[in-house]
């Protein structure tokens, strides 16, 4: 297999059963990939082994060629991957631009004494990268406040922090509106365009998958069910049976 990401017969047990059973597919540079399936289809599991958080029992994981099997959720994040979150991830006491901030500081290795201030520190970089996803004009307002689209959206700006090669994202739209759902995945579109940055994203709203992706993969039982173009999975009559639930009703929903 060849490609920018490569997974190789990536697997994971919990007691007997198999959440991710011999996965492999590939990620092109400057792609974005949707990975779906039913609850309980493993997408999750395989999320926390490409980033470090559960370690594959067997399987390969290469991001140009560089293994990242083995490696804790911090040293991937070094070697160029984002990651955002089901639950948003941001530091609730923090104003929005000081939570980027701290992501900038944090990729940046800087260590600030009794007499440092750290919220001078990337100011100017953290307000580009606010400018960069539509909320500069809120840069100082307190994160508790804010709507739970734009928590989405900060939290984006702060996977962008150490300028990913790779941007993981697990279901990015979860608790949106439709009208800000397709919004922040166009904003990753326009991202994965301009920046040529490969993402690889979990959802379970089909209109934002076959409006956004590249390419999909389809996860059942651990097993990856089917791979191919939205075209592709939409006439494979095995995704239909098994995730979008039965043709008529996909067809006309969908259509």
């Amino acid at each position: 297999m060849s490609g920018f990401l490569v997974v190789e017969g990536l697997t994971r047990s919990f007691g007997g059963v198999k959440a991710v059973d011999n996965v492999s597919f590939t990620l092109n540079k400057g792609e974005l990939l949707a990975l779906i399936g039913p609850n309980g289809a493993g997408k999750s599991t395989c999320f926390n082994m490409l980033y470090g958080v559960l370690r594959a029992d067997s399987g390969s994981v290469k991001l140009e060629g560089h293994e990242l099997i083995g490696l804790k959720p911090r040293q991937i994040w070094r070697f160029g991957v984002g990651r955002t979150f089901q639950i948003t991830a941001t530091f609730t006491s923090m104003t929005v631009v000081e939570n980027v901030q701290m992501a900038l500081i944090s990729h940046a290795r800087r260590a600030f004494g009794v007499f440092s201030r750290a919220r001078n520190c990337y100011r100017e970089e953290a307000l580009s990268l606010l400018d960069l996803i539509g909320m500069r004009a809120q840069a100082d307002r307190a994160t508790n406040i804010l709507a739970y689209g734009d928590l989405k959206r900060l939290e984006l700006a702060i996977a962008l922090a150490n300028d990913p090669k790779l941007l993981l994202m697990d279901e990015p739209t979860a608790g949106m509106a439709q009208g800000e759902r397709r919004a922040l995945m166009q904003l990753t579109a326009d991202l994965v365009r301009q920046r040529q940055t490969s993402v690889l994203f979990t959802e379970h709203d089909m209109d934002v998958v076959f409006e956004h992706a590249h390419r999909v993969l389809v996860l059942n039982r651990g097993r990856l069910l089917a791979e191919g173009s939205v075209e592709e999975i939409r006439a494979n009559p095995e995704v239909r049976a098994v995730y979008l639930g039965g043709g008529a009703t996909f067809e006309a929903a969908h259509a």
